[in-house]
């Protein structure tokens, strides 16, 4: 078991985009003990069994998921199936009593290699357990690129979506990366989009905000 671990529609995003995130009126320090994280489901074929690692941030402000083995891509050297990869993760988050926390942003972080005429698109949901609220994002890659890239969800504050105080529900986090070779030239050349963490500063950041229960 790995231990210690988005954005709106478009509308949502481009107010996130615009608004500035700081810490709600009532927002708490945040609190002395650490929260403690636990993966308890891994589902996907951008993430296989032992692939994906949470960690909690030292100032317990942030928890980074990196995967090893997250590529989506098209071309010769391909698989029919490896245009779209997905992973779904479970995570169990406990926080110090008297404390509750929300998702306030996420950068998600990996590489590119598209051709003249190829596209890619990076997904991303997450909620907690029985809750509606669903917090989504798109963002779109056009060729050419052979570059790393960085692509960050702020959630406005009016949006913010804090796990109600004394309950325990999983926070489910949805991400998806699809290649189209578009009039790139198949049988020649691979295109890829990866959120591989062979460097550990490509690993996704999700940041917390603190409130008091």
């Amino acid at each position: 078991m790995l231990r210690s671990m988005t954005a709106g529609t478009a509308l949502l995003g481009a107010l996130a985009m615009s608004a500035p995130v700081q810490a709600a009126p009532d927002a708490a320090p945040k609190p002395d003990k650490m929260m403690v994280i636990d993966v308890v489901s891994v589902n996907g074929s951008g993430c296989p069994e032992n692939s994906a690692d949470v960690q909690v941030s030292p100032d317990n402000t942030a928890f980074t998921v990196s995967y090893s083995e997250y590529t989506a891509s098209v071309g010769p050297k391909a698989n029919p199936l490896d245009f779209r990869k997905n992973c779904q993760l479970g995570l169990d988050i406990r926080v110090p009593g008297g404390f509750t926390f929300a998702i306030a942003s996420a950068d998600y972080r990996g590489y590119a290699s598209l051709k003249p005429g190829a596209r890619g698109q990076q997904i991303a949901s997450y909620y907690f357990q029985g809750h509606s609220n669903t917090t989504r994002s798109t963002h779109d890659f056009k060729g050419p690129i052979e570059d790393s890239w960085q692509r960050t969800d702020k959630v406005a504050i009016a949006a913010t979506s804090f796990l109600p105080c004394g309950e325990r529900r999983y926070l489910n986090i949805n991400t998806e990366l699809r290649v189209n070779r578009g009039t790139s030239d198949a049988k020649k050349h691979t295109n890829f989009l990866t959120m591989d963490s062979t460097d550990a500063s490509l690993s996704t950041l999700y940041r917390v905000v603190w409130q008091k229960c």
